[in-house]
């Protein structure tokens, strides 16, 4: 906006220049044009000679009208036949241009004066061709007729360029003030349409960091004010759709682990009936016995289930805490192997750097180690591989990345599914309703190494299979 009222001032004030300038430059040129000529013919006419013509005596008649010259000094040639005389030095000059001559020798008709405005080496000059002429009283008229004789005068009209010159510089530095006053209206223009959009744009970032209540101060009836009134009623509207929506969170969350905590109690004694079953299944009828069975291996997917729910509700309510020590990694990853016992070296490998040491929750850590290799074991293929070791490079601090890599020898994980496999309850295969899996062992797994400031990701490696990698900054 400022440039805009700039542009129209400059333009204006440049427009207004350049039309004082034409019409004051054609005024003063015009009136020194016009008394030259005038005066210089009025010379010309009081000329009083006799022909045939002396040199001597013309070049005296021509520096007498040069003296006279109005508004100044002239330099005053003539031609008569081949005789070139001048009041200057040269009895030529270089300065008068065959046309002027063309027009002033010109028999056509009556002779008259001819004047030309000419440029020479930078310098402006001002030519004027006049016939001298006697008449012939003829039949109580007078006709007059060409002497042959044509003087020529030449003026420079340095005087007039410079007061032209003046003009503009006049008119330039008028609009240099011109243009710092529209600055003032400009600036108050461009504030009074921008501090509304500023408003709106701060009030923008604010809702974009979570602050639902903003509000812009709406005032007057132009575009802005109808603009601002209508984000008050946006954010209203979103406002409270937000608040329900955390409130309906709020509730489902609270339902989980209401559930979950309630689920508890009759699992356990459930759980513990399951293993007198498991005991005396052998006594029992084969029928009875594959029954008991499956009531004891279901009762233990839904205390898995409800412990993974329960989990959740702690990381939705953001009551999840991390209770680190500086433990040894690789031993770690060993006592996981092995409470879960996966130490046959056919199914599990595992890679382990020696000597890394970090401050991790163990309990966390074994969860995200188990939940790795079991979700390994389950869809992919042995040959399951652990690797731990150090990335110096990767590390923010200088302190380097601990990276956690299991790989299997699957079919590995299709491309449609890869951003998906963090998800709670996804499943890869929607026709597997159920699996030995409860669907939130990942989603688990990714947010205890959130917890611990980290990332993990699914990838499929060249050579085939999934690869899963968890990096911590130590």
């Amino acid at each position: 906006m400022v440039f805009a009222f700039l542009l129209v001032a400059a333009v204006g004030c440049g427009t207004t220049a350049a039309l004082t300038y034409r019409a004051a430059r054609s005024a003063i040129l015009e009136q020194t044009q016009n008394t030259a000529v005038s005066a210089f013919r009025e010379q010309v006419d009081a000329l009083n000679i006799s022909l045939p013509l002396g040199e001597d005596q013309l070049r005296d008649s021509l520096r007498t009208i040069a003296r006279q010259g109005k508004s100044r000094a002239w330099r005053v040639y003539a031609e008569y036949g081949s005789l070139r005389v001048s009041s200057a030095d040269r009895p030529e000059s270089t300065v008068l241009t065959p046309e002027l001559k063309a027009r002033a020798h010109s028999r056509e008709g009556t002779p008259h004066t001819a004047f030309q405005r000419v440029v020479k080496n930078g310098t402006p000059y001002l030519t004027i061709g006049v016939p001298a002429l006697f008449r012939v009283h003829a039949d109580k008229t007078i006709d007059p007729r060409p002497t042959g004789l044509v003087l020529y005068a030449v003026m420079e009209l340095r005087e007039e360029e410079a007061n032209v010159e003046a003009m503009v510089t006049a008119a330039r530095d008028g609009a240099l003030p011109a243009l710092a006053i529209a600055l003032i209206p400009a600036l108050l223009a461009a504030r009074g349409v921008l501090r509304p959009v500023r408003e709106l744009r701060a009030a923008a970032h604010s809702m974009g960091r979570g602050r639902l209540d903003t509000r812009i101060h709406a005032k007057g009836s132009d575009e802005l004010a109808d603009l601002a009134r209508t984000f008050n009623e946006s954010a209203a509207e979103l406002e409270r759709s937000v608040a329900e929506l955390r409130r309906a969170e709020a509730r489902a969350r609270r339902f989980a682990s209401d559930v979950s905590h309630e689920l508890r109690t009759p699992l356990a004694g459930m759980l513990a009936v399951t293993e007198v079953l498991d005991e005396d299944a052998g006594a029992l009828d084969s029928d009875t016995a594959r029954a008991v069975r499956l009531i004891s291996a279901e009762t233990v997917k839904l205390a898995v289930l409800v412990e993974d729910l329960m989990e959740i509700s702690r990381f939705d309510a953001r009551a999840a805490e991390l209770h680190t020590d500086e433990v040894d990694v690789a031993d770690c990853v060993r006592r996981t192997l092995a409470g879960r016992r996966w130490t046959d070296p056919e199914q599990v490998h595992a890679a382990l750097g020696e000597g890394i040491r970090a401050r991790l929750d163990p309990r966390r850590f074994d969860v995200v180690v188990a939940n790795l290799v079991g979700n390994a074991l389950r869809h992919g293929r042995p040959l399951v591989t652990v690797r731990v070791y150090v990335d110096d490079e990767a590390g923010t601090d200088g302190g380097g990345t601990l990276v956690v890599q299991v790989s299997d020898r699957g079919p590995g994980i299709h491309p449609d599914v890869l951003p998906h496999v963090f998800e709670r309850f996804y499943k890869a295969d929607p026709a597997r309703a159920r699996s030995a899996g409860s669907g939130l062992g990942l989603a688990i797994t990714q947010e205890n190494v959130h917890l611990h400031g980290g990332t993990v990701e699914a990838a499929n490696h060249p050579a085939g299979g999934a690869v899963f990698t968890v990096r911590i900054p130590l």
